[in-house]
């Protein structure tokens, strides 16, 4: 069965950037949605799964987590997604394990987290297996709930010069080997986060190859599938989002093939109607990207009740915003002359995607930048421009998407996997 972290969630807000939780306590996940068309029915009972998840301990499993993205999910981003829901697993941005090893003396900056970010994973990435050990002996002092490694990233400077991130999918034994040095090192629970192929290397039977030999090698037994492969000719990181088609069928074909594992679906979701969509089909657990990011509340604000079916915070965006003033003036400079204002407002930005106003607000962001020394500041020069019943509007049912990309998903699954298990493992 899978293992995953468990803390005490403290209730109250703390906008200490520094205090940490220890401690840990894990327990065990085993949900298994039934694939019965009753979507009522079935929602039902992953909620109700959940909720004696949550008895066991304290806090919820992954069924909707946010995507670990470079420049995007740092701490200030994960303080705002965390005011706005409870129960969402959230994810650092990628740390190379040599920054980890480097900065041994100011890990803090890289590492440190508030209390209630839990339950958050620290992703990793790199190449060489001794400063793996070491960055994630360095981390058991921050307590993350899990620890990931980055197989997924097609960026050039990761995938190409790094030789690490998507690439290594093209080396699943090195991967093995790698899972095996980091949970040896930690008491938290492993994954790998990975696509579904690179370049040409993107059959379904390689996919299952590494999967099959990164679990026979190591402890690994969740891994988070990104449902495109990566292009590794120079295209840009948004290219290798958009270029590649999905291939959802894989993913269940791997739920179908790999029975005691663990898997957890990403790319191309942007609802919550899709995530519970691909909860209703057997998927052990949601990550949601940029959506989360560029809209945080029509995407965050609903997890707590649609996702997780108990009841969401009650606030509005004038409340989230208060909360999040006080983290952001008690941060402010607290590394020299970072971080800015405009740094911790950045995961602010989406806070009124389509609404009225928005526009407005987002140019008078722009030009507060240039001056405003506090968040206090900030928002008593710029929130004029967002409507007063947009600012105390409460959190709404949540909306309907245009239709349920996993409908009938199971009707064109690959051919089952057979393992060449001795041929595999001896590659």
């Amino acid at each position: 069965m899978m293992k995953f972290g468990g803390y005490t969630l403290i209730a109250s807000f703390t906008p200490t950037h520094s205090v940490i939780l220890k401690n840990p306590r894990r327990f065990r996940f085993g949900l298994n949605p039934a694939n019965s068309r009753d979507i009522s029915a079935d929602a039902l009972k992953h909620q109700l799964d959940a909720k004696n998840l949550m008895v066991a301990g304290r806090y919820f499993p992954p069924l909707f987590s946010v995507a670990p993205m470079m420049e995007w999910t740092d701490h200030h981003y994960r303080t705002l997604a965390r005011l706005i829901s409870k129960h969402a697993w959230l994810y650092t941005e990628m740390l190379a394990a040599e920054t980890i090893v480097y900065q041994e003396h100011n890990l803090d900056r890289f590492l440190a987290f508030s209390p209630e970010q839990h339950p958050i994973v620290l992703q990793i990435g790199g190449s060489n297996l001794e400063n793996l050990a070491k960055a994630t002996e360095l981390a058991n002092a921050y307590s993350y709930d899990e620890i990931n490694f980055n197989c997924g990233c097609p960026s050039p400077r990761v995938a190409g010069h790094g030789c690490f991130g998507v690439r290594l999918m093209l080396d699943p034994k090195f991967v093995g080997e790698a899972m095996s040095v980091i949970a040896a090192k930690t008491n938290s629970p492993v994954s790998v986060k990975c696509r579904i192929g690179v370049d040409d290397h993107d059959s379904y039977n390689e996919l299952c190859d590494f999967i099959y030999k990164v679990s026979s090698l190591s402890p690994t037994r969740h891994f988070i599938i990104h449902s495109r492969k990566a292009l590794l000719n120079g295209i840009s990181p948004a290219d290798n989002r958009r270029i590649p088609p999905l291939k959802y069928e894989y993913f269940f074909g791997l739920l179908r093939d790999f029975p005691d594992l663990k898997f957890t679906i990403n790319g191309g979701i942007n609802s919550i109607d899709e995530v519970n969509a691909a909860l209703l089909e057997g998927a052990h657990g949601v990550m949601v990207g940029r959506a989360a990011f560029n809209n945080p509340w029509q995407t965050l604000a609903y997890v707590d009740s649609a996702v997780y079916g108990v009841p969401s915070r009650v606030v509005t965006r004038r409340q989230v915003l208060k909360e999040y003033e006080v983290y952001g003036d008690a941060v402010l400079g607290i590394y020299g002359k970072k971080p800015t204002v405009r740094d911790v407002a950045k995961p602010l930005l989406g806070l009124f995607y389509s609404e009225p106003g928005n526009g407005l607000w987002k140019r008078k962001a722009d030009a507060a930048f240039m001056h405003c020394t506090t968040m206090k500041s900030f928002f008593e020069e710029t929130l004029d421009a967002i409507p007063d019943r947009v600012l105390d509007a409460p959190i709404a049912e949540a909306p309907s998407s245009s239709g349920n990309p996993f409908a009938n998903i199971r009707d064109g699954l690959p051919p089952p996997y057979k393992e060449r298990e001795q041929e595999v493992l001896d590659a």
